[in-house]
């Protein structure tokens, strides 16, 4: 796939895109991550439904403890009047007491004074039985609860964790021309905020939402089996509701889009700043960093109280609805129990029930905000995990074999995505193993992107590359890149030990292994001047180090490997003459037999090469040995001229210190 493809193929991060349909569509594709985990996946939903059934359970115990009382007192107080009543007004009395009471009509006064007697005497065991199993539920909604945060956090966890391997091992194979075009700090946050984004929702949103579904659906199932016409007054609050919740997640989920792109851009200044602190400083650029770095932070400030201010205007409204709902209940239940075909422990029971059915109309103002949230991280997330690398191997890609070091470029052209002219331009190259292939010219003209194609960081856009004869495009990257030694000019340590940073990639070297490449490189003497010696910590980014110190153990890392094929960029920029002799001396010893490739600013390291090429705007203007092209070549002996005339006086000075000592 050619580079230029990549934008289409991929995703270049910030480039956020879709509609409700969409983010609905990367949501349901990341909560296909929890499958991955079976019967764990599925417990906190089991637990869930049963501490929601135990939730609606207590209502309706709470109706039994208002009606033993109000019974028991009502026929405590019967009990008393009725011997009261002269036995001349009974028979008119009884048939509308057994009517008051909701009794059969043909009953006897025995008959109610035995009801009377038996409701007076139970209602303290009703009350009993009724706080019992009120304190069982709520312990069991307790339990079951706890085990549905525990196990729905866990799976969220687990989810997390998937996605954010999956990010960096995607980022890592990426090919340098998507990293060319995406900013570091955009990448964090797509592992970590982002992430956590997705992770909170299905964590806590998507319980929530599963939980509010259940009780709604519980509680509407309890108000029309209670006492369907106070349920019909109160219905009418939910399609009410559901617009509004629609109408701002519609308008919402955009929002939440633009909260992480404005998070990525202050991330990626907060980044570029602490990894560039020393040229902040040396610059005395504090002030102004400090001003982007607010400006940036602002952004994110105003976005967040934007949606503030909706949700702001969401909830209260969404309570005045819930309200007014109430309010209609109030009305016709009042006017029930006045006719008194409403107890009161119906009443509370509906009132409870009532309150589940607010409760989760304003929940789903929390679980919008967390949807859109997620919706919006993880479309960032699918993003990355969507990319197309430009550089990939192809299905049928071959090992490569142990290689002699046959390296030819045959009419290579070689454009960078989004750039203007080709870097390169039909360069011809044909280096015999053991050759040093040494590549000089200006800045722009092209040496960087030679020993970029290389070992395949780019792919050319035009003509191909060669290794032994196999086409680098038919043979796998590792079986590639593992045959080829490289130090590049921007020397990049990690955290860790001297020793760790030079079996970079052969973490099974032994000591001696180790301390042999870093001879090579001019290195042992310095390291064992630390009073760790290769145990002694580079500190973030080799910040302990000097930039020569840091160099030499690169190209320790480099030499560790034994490659057949060696890449020195500028290898030597960091150092000062005398060390520069010492690892040029190294060099010497080290190419021999393996076919390099070595580019460098000062025409001292290069003058021993086999063939020397000189570059100017991609193109290969001169090529030959040093003698013949400070005949031949113009651009080379000005080269030449200004830089070992200037030279002479401290290479002179350094080879007398090297001599003295």
């Amino acid at each position: 796939m050619n580079q230029s493809n990549i934008s289409r193929a991929g995703g270049r991060p910030g480039s956020m895109g879709g509609g409700p349909k969409v983010q609905r569509e990367t949501i349901w594709r990341a909560l296909q991550y929890l499958t991955r985990y079976r019967i764990q996946a599925v417990l906190p939903y089991l637990f869930l439904l049963i501490a929601t059934l135990s939730q609606l359970a207590v209502p309706r115990m709470v109706r039994n403890v208002i009606d033993a009382v109000t019974n028991g007192v009502t026929a405590k107080a019967l009990l008393d009047k009725l011997p009261a009543i002269p036995a001349l007004f009974m028979s008119q009395a009884l048939p509308k007491i057994l009517d008051f009471l909701k009794l059969p009509s043909d009953w006897t006064l025995d008959q109610l004074n035995t009801h009377l007697h038996s409701q007076a005497d139970g209602a303290p065991n009703a009350i009993l039985t009724a706080g019992i199993a009120i304190v069982v539920f709520a312990a069991l909604r307790g339990l079951f609860a706890f085990l549905q945060t525990f196990w729905g956090e866990r799976n969220s966890q687990s989810v997390a964790f998937d996605l954010r391997n999956e990010l960096y091992a995607k980022i890592q194979r990426l090919s340098f021309s998507y990293h060319d075009q995406n900013q570091t700090g955009q990448l964090m946050i797509r592992a970590t905020d982002d992430v956590e984004k997705v992770r909170l929702f299905l964590g806590q949103g998507l319980l929530q939402l599963v939980g509010a579904i259940v009780l709604l659906t519980g509680t509407l199932i309890l108000l029309f089996t209670t006492n369907s016409q106070l349920a019909w007054s109160a219905l009418w609050i939910l399609p009410v509701a559901l617009i509004l919740f629609m109408i701002f997640g519609i308008v919402t989920q955009p929002l939440f889009a633009k909260v992480q792109q404005k998070l990525s851009k202050l991330n990626t200044v907060l980044q570029e700043n602490v990894a560039g602190i020393k040229v902040v400083k040396a610059f005395t650029r504090e002030r102004s960093e400090q001003v982007k770095f607010r400006d940036a932070a602002n952004e994110v400030m105003d976005q967040q109280i934007f949606i503030s201010r909706l949700f702001t205007f969401l909830f209260p409204l969404t309570f005045l609805v819930a309200n007014l709902g109430q309010a209609s209940v109030l009305y016709v239940g009042g006017q029930e129990i006045i006719r008194g075909t409403l107890t009161l422990g119906e009443w509370q029971e509906f009132s409870l029930y009532l309150i589940y059915l607010f409760f989760p109309i304003a929940q789903f103002g929390f679980i919008i905000t967390q949807f859109g949230q997620a919706a919006a991280s993880a479309q960032r997330i699918f993003e990355i995990l969507d990319a197309k690398s430009d550089v990939t191997d192809k299905p049928e890609a071959i090992t490569l074999p142990p290689v002699e070091g046959h390296v030819k470029f045959e009419n290579v052209t070689f454009r960078y995505v989004g750039g203007g002219a080709p870097a390169l331009q039909g360069v011809n190259i044909e280096a015999a193993p053991g050759e040093t292939i040494a590549l000089l010219g200006a800045t722009g003209s092209g040496k960087t992107s030679i020993i970029n194609l290389l070992p395949r960081f780019y792919d050319p856009s035009e003509g191909r590359i060669t290794i032994d004869g196999h086409d680098l495009r038919d043979v796998t990257l590792d079986s590639l890149r593992s045959q080829i030694g490289i130090v590049l000019q921007e020397t990049t340590l990690f955290s860790g030990t001297i020793r760790d940073n030079i079996a970079f990639g052969k973490p099974d070297a032994t000591q001696e292994e180790v301390e042999e490449a870093a001879r090579a490189a001019a290195a042992h003497e310095f390291i064992l001047e630390f009073p760790e010696g290769y145990n002694t910590p580079v500190g973030e980014r080799g910040a302990t180090l000097s930039g020569g110190q840091k160099q030499r153990i690169a190209i320790a890392r480099a030499l560790l490997l034994s490659p057949r094929i060696l890449v020195l960029d500028d290898s030597t920029s960091a150092v000062d003459f005398a060390t520069e002799m010492h690892i040029r001396d190294a060099l010497d010893k080290l190419m021999k037999g393996r076919t390099s490739f070595v580019i460098a600013q000062r025409i001292s390291t290069v003058m021993n090469a086999d063939q020397i090429l000189v570059l100017d705007k991609g193109k290969v203007v001169a090529h030959g040995k040093h003698a013949d092209l400070l005949e031949e070549s113009e651009i080379y002996a000005e080269i030449y001229t200004s830089q070992l005339i200037g030279d002479d006086a401290q290479h002179s000075e350094a080879e007398t210190r090297i001599v003295a000592s």
